[in-house]
């Protein structure tokens, strides 16, 4: 029964992790940009779930829609300050600036809010329930946590195969001039492709709060690399493997302290990516692609 109680656990800390791992693997789909400052806007999105629950006073359901309308206009508002001026510049540049806004955001947030780490109020009524099922625990908000990654997951792939700005998407990530020569909107479909990502992220970030009660300026820097794993072991730019990536690290994590030593979660994690990296570079559902020279 410990090994499902474990399970269940690591699904939980999997489904944030596959939240914020969407939003890299999106962005990378379309402009071939790791975004990290994209595990910032994870944090910022807890603090607005903070603001709305101890300040505002209204509900968890309000708190993460409020929070993700919040994170979908900073991710478009740093994608054109930011990212867009560099569209045809190196890679390195675009991979300095993206760490430039990480650190940006990171201690703004301190200077706002000051480095202390602040509580999240506590959350009564349902989402304060647990059920006991033959001696298996499952709190209703890692039901929550669940049902809204899955029915995220499954919403996102589906406007990406079957609507107009999914196609779009699509196109663009294959071929960016020939898109544009079909009449796409170019950086209307990346603006859209950040504002996503950063929702996604905005969600992930008051669940944490919800679930962990406790949120800090720096909270996003590990679970946002983590999440960057989970991406390259599922096969960054392929949204299924986003949410594989992040219920595998997940459930690896949460085992490896279990049964082994909460100290070596972390460093099991990062050699999980250096041998995929090895072994299998393009990720689990990713495909090896040769590149002209």
């Amino acid at each position: 029964m410990n090994f499902l109680q474990q399970v269940v656990n690591g699904l939980s800390l999997g489904s944030i992790y596959a939240l914020v791992a969407l939003g890299y693997t999106m962005v990378y789909g379309i402009v071939k940009l790791i975004n990290f400052a994209h595990c910032d806007i994870y944090m910022i999105g807890a603090y607005i779930g903070f603001l709305c629950l101890s300040v505002l006073k209204i509900g968890v359901a309000w708190s993460i829609l409020i929070a993700m309308v919040v994170c979908t206009l900073l991710g478009i508002l740093i994608e054109k300050i930011a990212y867009r001026p560099l569209r045809n510049a190196t890679r390195i540049a675009v991979l300095i600036t993206a760490i430039g806004v990480s650190m940006f955001l990171e201690y703004g947030m301190m200077y706002i809010f000051s480095p202390n780490v602040r509580a999240y109020p506590q959350i009564t009524g349902w989402l304060a329930e647990s059920y006991k099922i033959r001696g298996l625990t499952i709190t209703s908000q890692q039901i929550l946590i669940f049902a809204i990654t899955v029915g995220l997951m499954i919403l996102l792939q589906l406007s990406v195969k079957k609507t107009r700005v999914g196609k779009a998407m699509r196109a663009v990530s294959l071929d960016r001039d020939a898109a544009e020569l079909m009449g796409i909107n170019v950086d209307s479909t990346i603006s859209f492709t950040f504002a996503i990502g950063s929702a996604l992220a905005g969600a992930a970030g008051v669940l944490v709060g919800i679930y962990y009660n406790s949120i800090n300026p720096l909270m996003g820097a590990l679970p946002g690399l983590k999440a960057f794993v989970a991406a390259v072991f599922g096969g960054i730019g392929i949204i299924p493997g986003a949410m594989i990536g992040g219920y595998f690290i997940g459930i690896v994590e949460v085992f490896v302290s279990g049964y082994l030593d909460s100290m070596y979660k972390d460093a099991v994690v990062f050699a999980i990516l250096i041998l995929i990296l090895i072994i299998k570079p393009a990720g689990l559902l990713g495909k090896n692609t040769g590149e002209k020279v």
